[in-house]
């Protein structure tokens, strides 16, 4: 991996400082969500208090708030916008794990796995609705035109990912496009509705869209990365669970690429299979480590990261885009 230095914006501070920055704000975030989730049904607040209670990054809500500050925000309306961040994606994990019938989340049993699908969906959608009332009490249109874009295409990458389930003949461009929708969307929303609320011009307001989408892409390629390489209690789900579940990520894309007719053989064979056969496992991290999968996959994700922090070359050099380009960096340097 070769980075080319970026002059005049490479970030002095880490993530645990970019994170302190905001940490009052987080917490006016976590309250609200407790606020948000406080349904006159019992059994919306009850499982409102698992998800709460099962931890998560809270990454999308954090990026929201620095993007607030980098655009010298001082209001309060970013609060509500952050919670309905962790919400959209909470409702796509809700109704993922329904999909692709998973039993963990984060190292706790999914809602689905306790309460039933039919629950997982309800307050999935609940939590879509939630997040309509607080866009709509903001009342600015042109926010709610990027929160309906943003889950139309997320939608979009939702059932082109069905449709490319247990196919290894997906591409690279296939796999993209599903990562660039399902998840980089919400990311570039986070950035774009940051913007707008921080009264940012056009151009700053395109930076921070397009940062948001790239550091969205890194993310998951990332993510791609970790289900190879990760230990169980670090990702909180079994390794490997991507083709325990029949998805087909970037470092399965390059091996089968570069496979013998043997080998693709094998990874066509796991890949189709209804269900997993575990012993066949180890052949098939063998084969991504013989042609580099997770190399490569790293590889693109560091070339979005670079993408991303060239977005912020625009603004002014503050403690804000500091925290941006180290939100950016840790994408590629966590564990899970």
């Amino acid at each position: 991996m070769h980075r080319k230095p970026l002059e005049n914006i490479i970030a002095p501070i880490g993530y645990n400082d970019a994170v302190e920055l905001i940490s009052d704000e987080m917490s006016r975030v976590d309250k609200g969500f407790k606020e948000y989730l406080d349904s006159k049904v019992f059994f919306i607040r009850k499982v409102g208090d698992h998800i709460i209670n099962s931890g998560g990054k809270r990454f999308r809500p954090k990026v929201l708030l620095l993007a607030s500050r980098l655009c010298n925000y001082t209001g309060e309306r970013h609060i509500p916008f952050a919670a309905v961040m962790e919400f959209i994606h909470t409702a796509t994990l809700l109704h993922d794990d329904v999909v692709d019938n998973a039993d963990l989340r984060r190292g706790a049993k999914t809602v689905n796995a306790i309460y039933g699908n039919q629950a997982s969906i309800l307050v999935g959608d609940y939590l879509l609705a939630k997040c309509l009332e607080l866009s709509v009490a903001d009342g600015d249109l042109r926010i709610l035109k990027v929160l309906a874009d943003t889950t139309m295409h997320m939608a979009e990458g939702e059932v082109l990912q069905l449709i490319k389930k247990s196919d290894p003949d997906t591409t690279e461009a296939e796999h993209l496009e599903v990562v660039t929708d399902k998840t980089a969307r919400l990311f570039q929303a986070a950035c774009k509705i940051a913007a707008i609320i921080g009264g940012a011009s056009e151009e700053e307001v395109a930076a921070l869209a397009a940062f948001g989408l790239n550091l969205g892409i890194a993310y998951q390629l990332t993510d791609d990365s970790l289900d190879y390489v990760s230990s169980d209690e670090d990702l909180g789900k079994a390794v490997g669970n991507d083709l325990r579940e029949g998805k087909v990520t970037l470092p399965l894309i390059k091996a089968y690429s570069e496979s013998t007719d043997d080998e693709r053989e094998l990874i066509s064979t796991v890949v189709e299979a209804e269900s997993l056969n575990e012993g066949d496992l180890p052949e098939i991290f063998n084969i991504i480590k013989k042609y580099k999968g997770i190399e490569y996959a790293m590889d693109r994700a560091e070339f979005y990261v670079e993408e991303a922090r060239r977005e912020l070359h625009i603004f002014e050099p503050t403690d804000e885009r500091a925290a941006l380009m180290a939100m950016a960096e840790y994408v590629i340097e966590r564990n899970s």
